[in-house]
């Protein structure tokens, strides 16, 4: 037991503590922003953000990861609580986390090995231009302190880490935004700060329960938001949780990591919070700062809500450009630059799934339909791949004509395998060995169907050697060409 402690939550602590209040001074004016976004209260984001970081650091699937508020998650319910109110949201949230809880006992977490690199590289590469766009507003129309300000404060996060002993001490964010700030309250600059995105709460989250009423029509207003948000949630944690896995070279259980999510949205629904997912600036702050294990979630969750609460005054005067210079890093820190490089290197078909990730993400603001989008395309070329790889060779001897199938036979070959076949051919037997060939699906069996069919309607004996067992019990399920009373259907098609 103490083991497993000290593997988990113990092996890193300063790295996680440091790293935590890096995260936790750099989630406050996220989860203000996406508050504002969806349309409700500053401190419902706030809340969420330092329940969700909580609650995360124990049940979640991967170590180092931060989850709160988001933007991708706010967008989805701007429509909700304008027309409904806030207390079906918090319904809505507590759906959409039974809803994450059943696909991870559904094993839906293993689904992630269907993304291909190339569509990850996308993923990452749109968020890093959406973080930097986000930032725009704060360095647009503003005086020349605050572009003096983001540049020393982007200074001191590359050249801190150079810095004797503390270098190497200290996270240069966090380093960044303390003594911004303090430069920012001695010399008493009229920049924007932190207390000018909204009111800080002033007390502890307590217990509500969404005051709506409990009957069906309530469940088919929420029902379409709550599938959104879980879908949309589970995509952006299981992505964020393959990247942080690159990054620190470890593993992570991406079934647990849906049923986390899923107990964290329920938790911070019933304290009066927004749903939210995994944060892949956050998380990359928390990784470079040096954060590895599940005590860094905890940490920048509590000391979020310690902040907010009981030190309002002082972190309500952090420079706006301090956090901007942080998530700037984030931004240059989280894009793939080598993918720019590999563009010349790298298959047309690789890149173009690349670019239509980034495209679609950047487009829609939508990274489910960025990933969708991303995905999609890859199974159409892969599958346009395989089935270019069916070779048919073919022999004559005598009255005997002979095909060898090797390769793949499914709906994207199916038509190459036909063609493959002269039917009209004068020949009294044909052959046709599949010891070298696999049957996917009822595309497949269907075109072999047709070809032996064919075949036999010119008066040619057929003779189907060397059929593997799971293609065997394909055809014999839903072949029609040993079916005379099944094949009149066939045939008129």
């Amino acid at each position: 037991m103490l083991q497993a402690l000290k593997q988990t939550w113990l092996f890193n602590i300063r790295g996680d503590v440091l790293a935590g209040l890096v995260v936790a001074l750099a989630l406050i004016p996220e989860a203000i922003a996406f508050s504002i976004i969806a349309g409700v209260d500053p401190k419902v984001g706030l809340y969420a953000s330092f329940c969700i970081a909580v609650v995360i650091a124990f049940v979640g699937g991967r170590p180092g990861m931060i989850s709160a508020a988001t933007g991708a998650m706010a967008l989805l319910m701007v429509t909700l609580v304008k027309e409904h109110g806030l207390q079906y949201l918090l319904a809505a949230t507590l759906l959409c986390g039974v809803f994450q809880i059943g696909a991870g006992y559904l094993q839906l977490g293993s689904l992630m090995r269907f993304v291909s690199r190339s569509v990850v590289t996308g993923f990452v590469n749109a968020l890093a231009i959406l973080i930097f766009m986000a930032q725009l507003p704060e360095l647009t129309n503003v005086t020349w302190h605050v572009y003096a300000m983001t540049a020393a404060g982007l200074g001191i996060i590359y050249l801190f880490p150079y810095v004797p002993v503390l270098g190497k001490v200290l996270p240069s964010p966090l380093v960044c935004i303390l003594l911004l700030t303090s430069v920012a309250m001695v010399l008493g600059l009229d920049i924007r700060t932190v207390s000018d995105m909204g009111e800080l709460p002033d007390t502890l989250p307590v217990f509500l329960w969404p005051e709506v009423p409990l009957n069906i029509d309530t469940l088919l207003i929420i029902l379409p938001y709550s599938a959104a948000l879980a879908v949309v949630g589970l995509l952006e944690s299981l992505m964020t949780a393959t990247i942080v896995d690159e990054m620190t070279d470890t593993p992570s259980d991406k079934n647990r990591e849906c049923k986390g999510q899923g107990i964290a949205n329920i938790a911070s629904g019933l304290l009066g919070g927004m749903a939210g997912c995994a944060m892949i600036g956050q998380s990359v702050i928390n990784v470079k700062s040096g954060g590895r294990g599940r005590l860094s979630a905890l940490v920048a969750g509590s000391v979020l809500l310690l902040m907010v609460v009981f030190l309002s005054e002082w972190v309500g005067q952090i420079p706006m450009a301090a956090l901007v210079a942080v998530m700037i890093m984030v931004s240059i820190g989280t894009f793939s630059w080598g993918s720019i490089r590999n563009l010349k290197d790298h298959p047309m078909s690789t890149n173009l799934v690349m670019i239509v990730t980034v495209v679609v993400v950047v487009w829609t603001h939508n990274l489910a339909y960025g990933v969708f989008a991303g995905v999609l395309l890859a199974a159409m070329f892969f599958a346009n791949k395989i089935g270019r790889l069916l070779v048919i060779e073919t022999e004559r001897q005598d009255e005997t004509r002979r095909y060898d199938v090797i390769g793949q036979v499914f709906f994207a070959s199916s038509d190459r395998f036909a063609d493959a076949f002269d039917v009209k051919e004068t020949v009294e037997n044909v052959v046709i060995d599949l010891s070298r060939a696999h049957f996917w699906d009822i595309t497949a069996v269907g075109v072999l169907d047709k070809v032996v069919i064919k075949f036999r309607g010119n008066g040619v004996q057929v003779d189907l050697v060397g059929l593997n067992k799971a293609s065997a019990t394909l055809v014999d399920r839903f072949g029609v060409h040993d079916k005379p009373e099944a094949q009149t259907d066939l045939l008129q098609h």
